[in-house]
């Protein structure tokens, strides 16, 4: 249904400005308008059937919103210019007769283009309109299910920190985890250092030259500064599957989230004790989430 209200609006935009030289056909216009909105209605089936097998992104709006948004703006970059291209054939071995412009040319096929570009736009607007709300509900049900998982994750955290053994956890991937209550010191490329347990770590900035370690000290958030980079601290805390990178310019230890806050599309992470928040970045997101769910 989705996809006929589409071509039709392009079809009736077709009509109402009848590029092409359309207005030369008089009544006959309107039957190559309806031989248009075929071959659009046509090709966006072709275009969902290459997105699903090709491109791997099938419809679904169990992935949530930000899935969905993505796959819409996949579908609007393929599905253009293929459109563009049908038009262009039709305009060539049947619109030409009258019209000598309509021959296949690469200005016909930008100028095309620039049509069609500017109805997916207008489309692709509507659509975000007329399911924001859909998109808002579950962009919370995915903030909030997120929320529970981090609990959890945290609570059984808990439960690991007071295990009575005093070796360290070993994932089956082969990777060490260190225990959160084990001293650790963060050195930079001077003579500064950080020595704190890792369970009192709350995030990384980077900043500059330097990194700005924000870590609690007797119940109190303490700042030090190291001369260092973001890198060398990510080698550094590879071992700790609590500390995770959420943006460019923080390293977070989950552990230390409050709460994960949604809102249009933009993501942040609320710190415990500082009450600071932090940017996730959507590059940065799945790696977020799988750590919850990992650690």
């Amino acid at each position: 249904m989705t996809r006929i209200i589409s071509t039709t609006f392009v079809v009736v935009a077709l009509a109402v400005f009848k590029p092409f030289g359309l207005d030369t056909w008089q009544w006959q216009a309107y039957v190559h308008l309806i031989a248009l909105g075929v071959i659009g209605f046509l090709i966006c089936m072709v275009t969902d059937i290459i997105l699903k097998y090709v491109v791997k992104m099938p419809r679904s709006f169990k992935k949530g919103a930000e899935y969905i948004i993505r796959r819409n703006l996949w579908f609007q970059l393929i599905n253009t210019p293929l459109v563009a291209l049908g038009i262009c054939l039709y305009r060539h071995f049947v619109l030409s007769d009258r019209v000598e412009g309509n021959q296949f040319s690469f200005v016909n096929f930008l100028e095309t283009l620039v049509i069609i570009a500017f109805c997916s736009f207008a489309i692709g607007l509507y659509w975000r309109f007329k399911y924001r709300s859909k998109y808002l509900a579950m962009e919370l049900e995915e903030t909030r299910l997120l929320n529970e998982e981090l609990k959890k994750m945290q609570e059984d955290r808990v439960v690991v920190d007071h295990r009575d053994s005093d070796d360290p956890i070993s994932e089956g991937n082969g990777i060490t985890q260190n225990r959160p209550h084990d001293p650790l010191t963060l050195a930079g490329t001077t003579n500064e250092s950080v020595t704190l347990q890792i369970s009192n770590l709350l995030f990384l900035e980077a900043v500059g030259n330097y990194v700005k370690v924000n870590h609690l000290r007797d119940g109190q958030v303490h700042t030090d500064m190291l001369r260092a980079t973001m890198k060398q601290m990510e080698e550094t805390l590879q071992g700790y599957p609590m500390i995770v990178r959420c943006h460019r310019a923080f390293l977070v230890n989950l552990g230390q989230v409050e709460q994960i806050v949604s809102h249009s599309g933009s993501t942040q992470l609320l710190i415990k004790h500082c009450h600071e928040s932090l940017s996730v970045s959507r590059s940065n997101m799945a790696q977020v989430r799988a750590a919850i769910k990992r650690a």
